[in-house]
Formats: C-alpha cells, structure tokens, sequence
C-alpha cells in the first residue's frame, strides 16, 4: 500500500519560511509520476498549490506563486515545498499526493499555522 508521510509544518510569524518534506512509501516508479502539494484550510476543500513533472518542471498556482516552490529528488522518493514570505492565509495542513485526478490514500498530511 502506496502512503505519503508529510512533515515540516509548525507554527510560524508572518514573513517566515518553512520547507515541507514527503516521504512516499511503497510507490514504484515515483520518478515516472506527476507528483503535487495540496493544502486545506479549515472549512475549505482541499485545494491545489503546486504540482511537477517527473522530470522537475514545477507548475505553482497562481496564487501562490513567487512564495512557493516545489522540487522533487528521484533518487530518495521525495517531494518538497518551499514556502517563503508566509502569509496567515497559507494556515491549512498541507498534503502531498499525485497530481491529476488520479489521487491515492491521503496522508496525514502536515499542519502550517502562520500567525503572530
């Protein structure tokens, strides 16, 4: 069975930074995938906020683009999301997963609260 282990979030001031991990366990071929960050705010549904191609071309959405980065390591199964200049709207846990309509069990997933 195919889980996705975030990790990274916390509590942090308006301005700070943050760079979230996902380990993916047990999925072969990870290198092959198009692989996305989701985030879900509290009383939202859950929502987009970056995706990448199996060979590292980042797509961030729009609202969030100049302050997020996504980047993945083949190699050890990785996917990561760099978040600059965080805002107290980005407050949501965050979840890894593949991209596109063809989602696995959700992780955990890794909680950001940005406040003062």
């Amino acid at each position: 069975q195919v889980t996705f282990v975030e990790s990274g979030g916390g509590l942090v001031q308006p301005g700070g930074s943050l760079k979230l991990s996902c380990a993916t366990n047990n999925l072969m071929y990870f290198s092959a995938y198009n692989m996305a960050w989701y985030r879900r705010a509290s009383g939202e549904q859950r929502e987009l906020v970056a995706e990448i191609s199996p060979d590292g071309r980042p797509n961030v959405q729009d609202a969030v683009k100049g302050r997020f980065a996504i980047s993945r390591d083949n190699a050890k199964r990785q996917l990561y999301l760099q978040i600059d200049n965080l805002r107290p709207e980005d407050t949501a846990v965050y979840y890894c997963n593949l991209a596109g309509l063809g989602t696995l069990d959700w992780g955990q997933g890794t909680r950001v609260t940005v406040s003062s």
